[in-house]
């Protein structure tokens, strides 16, 4: 007996909107096609026409526990990713310890466990920990970073000798590094040079194009010539895209696939730096909102296919601690729950293809950090059924008041948005429309590769 049937619904099949029903079993998809016939079923959904598409995976999320779960804990930040239509995170390590070694991972793993509400990744953290990050691949991190090559939330930030170290340690593991790319030199020569400089655009006057560009040159360079896979986190810079275009297709002109892949942020997407004077120390995020011809050469890089994938980045803090002088206030916004909506809206309204869409959220993500493998990322036979179901014709226009985050504030407060009419994880449906309707630890950790490893070699041991 099905578990559930989704009818009168549009899936995106062979390059087209199809007709379809799918009768999902176990919380796997196992059957996709008209008129399916079934005796009884548990549930039926009928979509009323609307699309059912892959849930979304956000590779890029700060969930702020364990240490600062005022700001958010696995429960709020897991809810909010369901809302906004995303069943699958992958977490990242600047919280409070950092997740640098088996009792800081385990601590976030036991917290994560008891309170998520959707399946996640753990990633440990680089900083002089170069013997633990072993002990962490075989506890089963997804990957290693974000690795901080400037300054940011957390002070996990390293020097260039211990990059180095860091991706010579995550090669031999066979792991993936996670960049983030600021150069840390010029932005400490540039907060000098500017430390009387008082307009709102400071943060991107401090940390300018060419930061970025900087250290995106230095990761390839490193990348090329010790053949580490390697991920860059929220790139957001013209210059930074073409290095990345450039080197892709040197690549693939030599029959090779590139080791690397990056992702773009929605704030990078849908922000400027016109909007410093509106958000002012609300639109604070490292690296920083950018002008005009960037956005517009992210947005050809993602209809190019030069990005790989769109991360939200979600790194919420209160509005108090927001709320006072851009010098001093924390860097990062909120958005796990605004990624797919406002992706949705950019579907809507031309400014991506559907198919890309698909691609930049579920498929590339899960495809990059193996959780392909795990039965991630598609809406195919087999597969998790981690769905949405939504109609793209239900713009509507954002309120913080909509949203699940604690942060309680949003930088696209105002921007259309096409929220989700149903959220499913593992066939299992966690959010209707207004309400979330999951029991806190129903979420499953995703073991990364490193463990698997280990069982399998036990396995012929």
């Amino acid at each position: 007996m099905p578990d559930i049937l989704i009818k009168n619904t549009k899936i995106y099949h062979n390059n087209s909107l199809k007709p379809a029903e799918i009768i999902i079993e176990r919380g796997k998809v196992t059957k996709i096609g008209k008129d399916l016939r079934v005796s009884s079923s548990d549930m039926i959904i009928d979509a009323n026409g609307a699309l059912t598409l892959p849930a979304g995976i956000d590779v890029h999320v700060h969930f702020r526990e364990p240490g600062m779960a005022a700001k958010e804990n696995w429960y709020t930040g897991s809810c909010a990713a369901a809302a906004g239509g995303i069943t699958t995170v992958i977490d990242q390590p600047n919280t409070i310890p950092p997740t640098t070694d088996r009792r800081s991972f385990e601590q976030k793993l036991k917290l994560a466990k008891k309170k998520s509400i959707i399946d996640f990744g753990i990633n440990g953290g680089v900083t002089s920990n170069i013997e633990k990050l072993e002990e962490l691949w075989k506890l089963g991190v997804t990957a290693f970073g974000e690795i901080f090559m400037a300054e940011s939330t957390g002070g996990l930030n390293i020097n260039e000798e211990t990059f180095e170290e860091a991706l010579v340690e995550i090669k031999r593991l066979g792991a993936i590094a996670t960049i983030h790319a600021e150069d840390e030199k010029m932005r400490l020569e540039l907060e000098e040079l500017l430390k009387g400089y008082i307009s709102s655009d400071y943060h991107s006057k401090v940390r300018p194009n060419a930061c970025e560009a900087a250290a995106v040159q230095k990761a390839l360079e490193l990348i090329s010539k010790m053949k580490v896979r390697t991920h860059f986190c929220h790139i957001s810079t013209l210059e930074a895209i073409g290095l990345i275009r450039k080197e892709k297709y040197l690549t693939r002109r030599e029959n090779k696939t590139p080791l690397f892949t990056c992702e773009v942020t929605p704030h990078h997407l849908f922000l400027s730096t016109r909007d410093w004077e509106r958000l002012r120390s609300f639109g604070k995020m490292n690296p920083p909102l950018r002008g005009s011809h960037s956005i517009k050469a992210l947005v050809n890089g993602i209809n190019d296919g030069t990005i790989d994938m769109v991360a939200s980045d979600h790194a919420p803090h209160l509005e108090s601690e927001k709320d006072t002088d851009l010098k001093f206030a924390p860097s990062g916004v909120p958005g796990v729950e605004t990624l797919m909506p406002l992706m949705l809206a950019a579907v809507r309204k031309n400014i991506l293809p559907l198919a890309q869409m698909i691609m930049l959220t579920s498929w590339n993500p899960a495809k990059a950090f193996g959780l392909d493998l795990q039965a991630k990322g598609r809406l195919e036979v087999g597969f998790d059924a981690d769905l949405i179901i939504v109609d793209p014709r239900a713009l509507q226009p954002l309120k913080a008041e909509m949203l699940h985050s604690k942060a309680g504030w949003t930088p696209f407060e105002g921007m259309d948005v096409v929220f989700p009419k149903y959220t499913l994880s593992r066939g299992e449906v966690i959010w209707t429309e207004e309400s979330i309707d999951a029991r806190p630890g129903r979420g499953n950790f995703l073991q990364g590769n490193g463990k698997k490893s280990e069982e399998d070699l036990e396995e012929t041991e």
